[in-house]
């Protein structure tokens, strides 16, 4: 399963957001989770059935809105022979907009990942529940306990380990005989301790490369069998490479792989904050500098994004605004700007209602700005220091430019 990017990611979570803030007056919002094995026949099918049971609902209002958002879906469900790769979920219904004022929601999500659910729910708000699921942090690391005895290699999947491979040894232990005989014997001991760790190696690179989307290898194990294994690169160079950390652990077996976890808890959590503490301080430096090869600030990044200037666009994961374009209907009026949030506006010209024509969310505008000039996004947690610096300094919107440009003001 190919993992989301961190712009993937974000513009679902976005989504998500966005239809969890959409209430119901009543339970009068539709979600239809359709699975990529269900026959569209029988979801039909028991729409009809739910169409028929929801024509008894008391309320006037209620089963208008019901009733419309059911046939809303069928009407769309005419358009699919069978369900997407990963499935599709329906999201329809009255939504409330203002005092006893509602607007009809329509929403058809194919998730990144398929479902597994068939679930039909009317209510005052959309389930979301297993989509949300979906863009938790489920990161996989290998984990690697080594000593002369024996060998366990499993998987860290988010927060759950699972044990793949245990192996055991026949590297003798020392003696205490002296002269020819012991040299002859250590020379055996450790003949034997390296065919033992080609062994682990092959292993090793047998659970790992079918780990497309490893984050990193963490190795352990007591003494100091563990740093020779890693030092005289007994693994396959592309295993290699992925190594995070090499960690003391007392023991060698399932327990061992807890006590890895345990101890290399910091060294993940810093990993992430690294990348972005290296972006962050490198366009800082920009600015100490005075190089001009720093620009922040939304219509100065735009400007410079329009210029084909941005080597890498610094984005806050914290930004929740839209770009959005207006019209008036009645003069012709024109405008696209900013906001936190979209509400009603009359024209500045006629004072006729604008019209909201186009609406993008800001990191997804501007991300593919910065894709259209080949410009690297680089999108930035608040859960780090670098972060709430990005957000509360810099507006959340920054650059590191290719080369130095004179922005004209506006």
């Amino acid at each position: 399963m190919e993992e989301l990017s961190p712009r993937e990611k974000y513009s679902f979570k976005r989504k998500l957001e966005e239809l969890e803030a959409i209430k119901g007056q009543h339970t009068e919002l539709i979600t239809l989770y359709i699975p990529p094995d269900k026959q569209i026949y029988d979801v039909v099918a028991q729409l009809r059935d739910e169409y028929s049971q929801s024509s008894n609902i008391k309320s006037k209002t209620t089963r208008k809105n019901v009733l419309s958002a059911i046939e809303s879906i069928q009407s769309k469900l005419r358009y699919f022979k069978k369900p997407p790769k990963n499935g599709v979920v329906f999201f329809v219904g009255e939504a409330l907009v203002g005092r006893n004022q509602t607007r009809m929601v329509s929403e058809i999500l194919e998730p990144p990942y398929p479902i597994s659910i068939y679930l039909y729910r009317c209510d005052s708000q959309f389930f979301l529940e297993p989509l949300e699921e979906m863009i938790k942090d489920i990161d996989t690391y290998g984990l690697f306990l080594i000593d002369r005895r024996e060998c366990t290699i499993g998987l860290l999947i988010g927060t759950r380990i699972e044990p793949v491979s245990y192996l055991t040894s026949r590297v003798p232990g020392k003696h205490g005989r002296g002269g020819q005989s012991q040299r002859r014997f250590e020379r055996l001991i450790e003949i034997a301790a390296h065919e033992w760790f080609v062994k682990c190696a092959g292993k090793a690179l047998e659970v790992f490369k079918e780990q497309k989307d490893l984050k990193g290898i963490l190795v352990g194990g007591p003494g100091p069998t563990k740093r020779t294994f890693v030092n005289e690169e007994y693994l396959q160079f592309s295993i290699q490479k992925k190594i995070i950390g090499i960690f003391d652990t007392g023991y060698t077996d399932d327990y061992g792989l807890k006590e890895l976890v345990n101890n290399a808890a910091k060294s993940l959590e810093k990993l992430e904050i690294a990348h972005e503490k290296e972006i962050m301080n490198s366009f800082l430096e920009k600015i100490r500098d005075e190089s001009g090869l720093a620009v922040y600030g939304e219509k100065e990044v735009r400007k410079a994004l329009e210029m084909g200037a941005v080597d890498t666009l610094i984005l806050s994961g914290g930004l929740r605004k839209y770009h959005i374009w207006q019209e008036c209907n009645q003069c012709g009026y024109k405008e696209d700007k900013t906001v936190e949030k979209i509400e009603d506006e009359t024209c500045p010209k006629c004072a006729s209602p604008l019209e909201v024509i186009q609406k993008k969310d800001i990191i997804d505008d501007l991300s593919k700005k910065a894709d259209e000039i080949s410009a690297k996004v680089e999108i930035i947690s608040l859960e780090s220091e670098e972060g709430d610096t990005l957000q509360k300094a810099f507006g959340g919107i920054a650059g590191i430019l290719r080369y130095e440009v004179n922005i004209p003001e506006t």
